[in-house]
C-alpha cells in the first residue's frame, strides 16, 4: 500500500478520535442520556465544544483528502511530493485538533494552512512530474 493510502488510514483514525475525545466527557458524566435522543443539549466544557468544532473541521476535510488521493492513486500518480503533502497533512490536522482543544487561536489557523497545503501538494502530482 502506498504512503499516501496509508495515509488515509491515519486521517481516518484521527477523525474517529476526536468523534470519541469529543463524546467521552458527556458518556461519562451521563450515561444514560447516551441511550436517549438527546433532544436538548447537555452542558459541556469549552474544551469539548472546541474538539467537537474541531471534529467537524475534519469531516468537512476529510472527504477532499481522500477524493485527491484516491484520484492520485488511479491515476498512478503518486510521487514523493504527493507522499510528503499526504503526510503534511495527516500531522497538522492532528496539530490542529490540539491546538484547537486547547484554544491557541492564531497556531490552530497556521495549522489548518498547512493541512490545506499538504492536499494541494497531493494534487500536484496530478500536473506532472
Amino acid at each position: 500500500m502506498t504512503t499516501e493510502l496509508w495515509m488515509v488510514v491515519a486521517a481516518v483514525g484521527v477523525a474517529w478520535a476526536q468523534i470519541m475525545v469529543a463524546a467521552t466527557p458527556g458518556l461519562l458524566r451521563d450515561p444514560m442520556r447516551s441511550f436517549g435522543n438527546r433532544d436538548t443539549e447537555a452542558a459541556q466544557p469549552e474544551w469539548v465544544r472546541r474538539m467537537e468544532r474541531a471534529s467537524n473541521n475534519m469531516k468537512e476535510n476529510l472527504p477532499l483528502f481522500v477524493a485527491l488521493v484516491l484520484v492520485v492513486h488511479a491515476a498512478g500518480a503518486e510521487n514523493v511530493r504527493s507522499a510528503v503533502g499526504a503526510q503534511v497533512f495527516v500531522v497538522a490536522r492532528v496539530l490542529y485538533a490540539v491546538a484547537y482543544t486547547a484554544g491557541i487561536v492564531y497556531v490552530r489557523t497556521l495549522l489548518w494552512g498547512v493541512s490545506i497545503a499538504g492536499m494541494l501538494a497531493v494534487a500536484s502530482a496530478l500536473f506532472g512530474g
